[in-house]
C-alpha cells in the first residue's frame, strides 16, 4: 500500500508549479505554462488557474485530463448552487466539495494537486488538496514538482497583512526561483488576484515589469 501511494505522488509530482498566497483584501495565484510528458514538452501556452467564478478559482497541477473533470464538476456545482440559493458558495465549501471527490476516488485516484482559492463573506482563504481529499487551509502553498524550491522563497518573504503588490511580487518571485530550477516548469507566468472587486487576471506586459522590478 505504500509503495502504491508512493507511485501516485511521484506520478502527480512529475511537472508544474503553482504558487497561492493570501494577502490583507484577497488572494493571488500564479502558474506557469509548461505541460509536460515525462521529458517531453507537450504544451508551453497551458492555462493552469482556471476561474470558477468571481470570487473563486482553482489551479491544478497533475494529470490534464483528471483536474480538467474535477474543474467541470466543480464549476456546475458552484453555478447550480448560485441559481438555486441566490448566494455565493463559500470557499470552504467549493474545497469541501473538491476533497469529497477526491475521496470518493481513492482506489483509483484522481493525479492531481489542487489549490482553491478565492474570497467570500469570511474574508480570502486558500486551500490546498492532495489526490486523496487531504485538505489543509493555507497562508501560502506551492503545488507541482518545483514546489519544494517555490516555498523557500514563501517561507523567508511571507507575512502576514501583506498588500496586493507585496503579494503579487512574492508569488511571482517564488515561481520565477521554480522556472529557473525545475525543468518541468517554464515557458512564461499566469498570474491573477480575487478581492473584493472580484477576479483580475494579469497581462504579459504587466507580468515583464514586476519581475523586472524584483530582479
Amino acid at each position: 500500500m505504500l509503495e502504491d501511494i508512493k507511485k501516485v505522488s511521484e506520478l502527480a509530482l512529475k511537472g508544474t508549479t503553482t504558487v497561492g498566497v493570501v494577502f490583507k483584501s484577497g488572494v493571488v495565484l500564479v502558474a506557469d505554462k509548461r505541460v509536460t510528458s515525462g521529458r517531453y514538452v507537450a504544451h508551453r501556452t497551458a492555462e493552469k488557474i482556471l476561474k470558477i467564478s468571481d470570487h473563486m478559482a482553482v489551479t491544478i497541477a497533475g494529470t490534464v485530463a483528471d483536474a480538467q473533470n474535477i474543474v467541470d464538476i466543480l464549476k456546475a456545482n458552484v453555478n447550480l448552487y448560485s441559481f438555486m440559493y441566490e448566494t455565493k458558495m463559500s470557499i470552504k465549501a467549493a474545497a469541501n466539495l473538491v476533497s469529497l471527490i477526491l475521496f470518493q476516488n481513492r482506489n483509483l485516484p484522481y493525479l492531481v494537486q489542487v489549490i482553491v482559492a478565492g474570497i467570500d463573506e469570511a474574508g480570502p482563504h486558500i486551500y490546498v488538496l492532495d489526490f486523496f481529499g487531504n485538505l489543509t487551509r493555507e497562508n501560502y502553498c506551492a503545488t507541482g514538482s518545483g514546489s519544494m524550491i517555490a516555498y523557500g522563497i514563501l517561507e523567508e518573504g511571507y507575512r502576514d497583512n501583506l498588500t496586493k503588490e507585496e503579494a503579487v511580487k512574492l508569488c511571482i518571485r517564488a515561481l520565477s526561483s521554480a522556472i529557473k530550477r525545475d525543468l518541468a516548469t517554464g515557458d512564461g507566468i499566469d498570474c491573477i488576484v480575487i478581492d473584493e472587486t472580484g477576479f483580475h487576471k494579469f497581462t504579459p506586459d504587466d507580468i515583464r515589469r514586476i519581475m523586472e522590478a524584483t530582479s
